[in-house]
């Protein structure tokens, strides 16, 4: 009853709330019914309800698919690069973004290092595609000017991965270090004042409380990143990627895209997304165990 008359009593909150679950309920969970597809042979006129139920042999076809264990080590692999690189990054930029003293400065910089977040794919990839071209990029010019060959980056296996690498670092670095910034502002300014008193300078405040200041939030997006270990950047590859690098540069959800609507075989696209959404689903409960175990809090 006293859960009944407090529901009454604050049913505007209540409200506020049907157009967040209508809209999970319309675009996230009714969608699911179509998972049903990864178990049937699809046929597109026949519909979901007419057509044939195969039961698992989609992901037979899967695990049997040499292409499919490749697209699925490339997955990792990129993954792993950005975890590496990238990760590091936005926590020194917050580092020294918090060592800057002059307000108009600082804040030129954070500008210029938010900006490219702001960008869409397909600007950063037509902007790179025109710098690293072959023909008249800016990158060949400067290297034929110091006596090089041009190099085809964005059609050479060998630096595709890391033009991956360096443009999602480009476009996301100051966007992820705001996380950081956030947390090494609430530490508590006495602590700097007193170790400033006990004549410790800016690079030994830096070491021996920024830094251990932030480690929990550290630990904390680390795992969530680690919770994404099989999103390597479908929107980013898509508009920089070609033929010429799927060896290299084909994830799995580049592999979907080319499957399910290139080939138009819906029902192992489906398959090969339903594996990538369990097992991502079970990467986001181990973190959320290593969050609660490492960082002392859960991430939901």
């Amino acid at each position: 009853m006293h859960k009944a008359r407090w529901f009454y009593s604050h049913w505007e909150l209540y409200a506020m709330l049907i157009p967040g679950v209508a809209f999970l309920l319309l675009f996230k969970y009714t969608p699911m019914y179509g998972i049903l597809i990864a178990f049937q042979d699809f046929n597109i006129f026949g519909g979901i309800t007419g057509s044939e139920w195969i039961g698992l042999e989609q992901f037979r076809k899967l695990f049997h698919s040499d292409e499919f264990y490749q697209v699925f080590r490339n997955t990792l692999l990129i993954s792993l690069y950005k975890i590496v690189v990238l990760f590091p990054i936005p926590i020194v930029v917050a580092l020294l973004l918090n060592e800057i003293r002059r307000m108009i400065f600082k804040r030129v910089v954070q500008t210029i290092v938010y900006l490219p977040h702001f960008l869409s794919w397909v600007i950063i990839a037509g902007l790179f595609v025109n710098l690293l071209s072959t023909s008249n990029g800016l990158v060949n010019q400067v290297i034929e000017l110091l006596g090089g060959t041009p190099i085809g980056f964005l059609i050479d296996n060998a630096y595709f991965r890391s033009i991956l690498v360096f443009t999602a670092g480009w476009k996301e670095t100051g966007w992820n270090a705001i996380i950081f910034i956030a947390a090494i502002a609430g530490i508590e300014q006495e602590q700097y004042e007193a170790a400033s008193i006990d004549g410790a300078g800016r690079i030994k405040q830096m070491l021996h409380i920024t830094i251990p200041g932030i480690v929990p939030v550290i630990i904390l997006m680390f795992i969530l990143r680690i919770g994404h270990l099989l999103d390597a950047g479908t929107e980013q590859i898509l508009t920089m990627y070609n033929p010429l690098v799927y060896e290299t540069g084909d994830v799995i959800g580049t592999f979907v895209y080319r499957i399910g609507l290139g080939q138009m075989d819906y029902s192992f696209s489906t398959a090969v997304g339903l594996f990538n959404s369990v097992v991502g689903f079970v990467i986001i409960i181990l973190g959320n165990a290593l969050s609660r175990k490492y960082a002392g809090r859960s991430i939901w």
